[in-house]
């Protein structure tokens, strides 16, 4: 059984322990192309029940991403992904008692996103899309995740994948975590995260969450996001009879369970975050993952 670090990220207001147990964070899509729920949340008033409903559920964050990064999607300007955030971050001003990271790959958004009450920046593309957004982190003090992205959303499902996945992603985060360093974040403000479906063929996601245990060598908190993706899909797509792959891959609503297996796998391979669009029921898979990596926790 592996031992997971014990960590402190200082938030503006508090300061998250990393590693006691599994944190939570809920998923809030407020665009209308999300692959997981349709723009189901888009309307600002359904994000903002939405993400209330998250933290009774017992969310620890909530993660709120306003442009769609999916395989396949072409990108959104920054007026346009404030203009989704914006109304959300102010409503939710206030009400919302557990901190807000704001998932972007945009400099500016992050900048005032932070302003209007976002504590963490989550960016997906690990600095490549806009390195300026390490600067904005440092100058705010606040958290950074670095994803690892191989490619761009709207090819890279369909570029090569890497012939060795894991230094892929050890040197892509490597990279990233430098340029985070260089810009003045501090070590202990940074969360990595092996961009679970981004670049990535569907083995390549099962052999970065069995081999999490190396990438906790880099000296970093660990996130991981497995949450409805395609390769559980594909997997649950897998016929007993010949192992042939159905017409159609299963729908992200109906991944639940298979996702409870990755966020379960994933805790007890290291993570300290897990990130999630079914909030109640993976509260209770992490509670009891918890228990199997530390029975003491009981």
């Amino acid at each position: 059984m592996i031992h997971r670090k014990l960590f402190r990220l200082k938030l503006p207001t508090q300061t998250l322990l990393l590693g006691k147990r599994t944190l939570i964070m809920g998923v809030l899509n407020v665009t209308p192309d999300s692959f997981s729920d349709g723009g189901k949340f888009f309307r600002a008033h359904r994000a903002v029940e939405h993400a209330l409903s998250m933290q009774c559920a017992g969310a620890d964050l909530i993660d709120i991403g306003a442009e769609s990064t999916r395989p396949g999607s072409a990108g959104t300007t920054t007026l346009e992904e404030l203009r989704r955030l914006l109304p959300v971050l102010q409503a939710l001003r206030g009400k919302l008692k557990i901190p807000i990271s704001i998932d972007t790959r945009k400099a500016a958004v992050a900048e005032i996103a932070l302003g209007a009450g976002a504590a963490i920046i989550n960016d997906v593309s690990g600095l490549k899309h806009d390195p300026r957004i390490a600067e904005v982190a440092a100058r705010h003090r606040v958290p950074l995740i670095l994803m690892h992205m191989r490619g761009e959303p709207r090819t890279m499902q369909k570029t090569p994948f890497a012939r060795d996945v894991m230094k892929d992603v050890t040197h892509g985060l490597r990279a990233s975590i430098e340029k985070a360093r260089n810009a003045g974040v501090l070590k202990s403000q940074i969360v990595i995260d092996p961009g679970i479906g981004f670049g990535k063929s569907f083995q390549q996601n099962y052999e970065l969450l069995d081999k999490l245990p190396e990438l906790a060598k880099l000296g970093y908190p660990l996130l991981v996001g497995t949450s409805r993706k395609g390769f559980l899909g594909a997997t649950l797509a897998l016929t007993r009879k010949g192992r042939t792959r159905s017409a159609k891959p299963a729908p992200p609503e109906d991944r639940i369970w298979a996702t409870a297996a990755t966020v379960t796998a994933s805790i007890l391979r290291g993570a300290h975050i897990v990130r999630v669009h079914d909030v109640a029921e993976m509260v209770q898979v992490a509670r009891v993952a918890d228990c199997l990596l530390a029975p003491a926790t009981l």
